[in-house]
């Protein structure tokens, strides 16, 4: 079979790997491991685990079987107040799905075997891994000079927005998991998913070890473009500005292929994202073509009320590349 390595993090790479699924492929999802807010954040601090939520939400897009509507409901349950008195609970706001991988990590001794145990429970199609097995979180130095320390920080800024980020880094330095490193060297297709371009993608390429495979895979290498800007990271950039970002810390020239969506959102939806500062990414196809070989436009946007790719859309073309 095709071997098909996606990486990313968030919702991003579950609309993916959600339509990859339905094909006949080899999948890995190589997460990022450098999460550290809501309930991901709470749980690492207290238990000293690798962050659970992007790992759950990969595991639930892969998940297959008779039981896999039944299993995606239970892991996707989040805790919410306590006995209606209006006191919050103590799991408030807690995720079962993360409380499970904790409690697997503690039962068989190691974030990855928890890992490996939940994915035989979910029935998955395909493998799910982290990036890395190393504790450490992301720091993002601003064009002011600014340091922003951790995940939560950059991706839901406290600092003026409107500041660039001028650069991240991992604080400790994190190493790439020996089986992530195996399965990008073998992959037929690499897919950059769609998400926060410093907080969810970037810190997949900063453990040490990623850009060297990357350089040395012979693997397709492709990008699904996102759909929107991202107040505090992407606010002012062109899918060309993202492209040539993520080529520069991936250690590669050029995108062999880059999916690009062409449909225009429904104006409503503009103006909830515009209170959040958020607008539809710019085309630049001229200036793209430094950095993808192929440019692929089309229709990949979903039809719900959120800006979010179609997963089948996405999938149909990934599949036949």
């Amino acid at each position: 079979m095709k071997k098909v390595v996606t990486i990313g993090g968030g919702t991003g790479s579950y609309v993916v790997l959600r339509g990859l699924r339905m094909y006949t492929l080899d999948i890995t999802a190589v997460v990022t491991m450098f999460d550290s807010g809501g309930s991901t954040g709470v749980l690492r601090d207290e238990f000293g685990v690798l962050p659970p939520g992007d790992v759950r939400r990969c595991l639930l897009a892969l998940s297959e079987g008779k039981r896999a509507e039944i299993l995606r409901k239970l892991f996707a349950f989040r805790f919410e107040n306590g006995n209606g008195n209006g006191n919050k609970s103590s799991l408030h706001g807690h995720s079962f799905g993360n409380l499970f991988l904790v409690a697997l990590t503690s039962i068989y001794g190691s974030d990855i075997e928890g890992i490996k145990k939940a994915s035989e429970l979910l029935d998955l199609n395909g493998k799910v891994l982290p990036v890395s097995l190393d504790k450490a979180h992301v720091h993002a130095r601003l064009e002011d000079g600014t340091e922003i320390e951790g995940e939560t920080n950059i991706d839901e800024p406290k600092h003026d927005g409107n500041i660039r980020i001028e650069e991240v880094f991992l604080k400790p330095p994190a190493r790439i998991y020996d089986e992530t490193a195996e399965a990008i060297e073998e992959a037929d297709v690499i897919v950059i998913c769609p998400g926060d371009l410093y907080s969810s993608l970037m810190p997949n390429f900063l453990v040490e070890g990623m850009q060297e495979v990357l350089r040395t895979s012979t693997a397709k290498k492709v990008l699904v473009a996102p759909l929107m800007t991202k107040w505090g990271e992407t606010n002012g950039y062109t899918i060309s500005a993202v492209a040539k970002e993520l080529c520069a810390y991936m250690g590669i020239e050029s995108f062999d292929a880059v999916l690009c969506n062409t449909t225009k959102p429904d104006p409503a939806m503009l103006a909830a994202y515009a209170e959040e500062k958020k607008e539809p990414m710019v085309l630049d196809t001229t200036e793209l073509e430094t950095y993808a070989t192929e440019i692929i436009l089309g229709d990949f946007a979903s039809e719900s009320d959120l800006a979010r790719h179609d997963s089948d859309k996405v999938a149909k073309v990934l599949a036949e590349l």
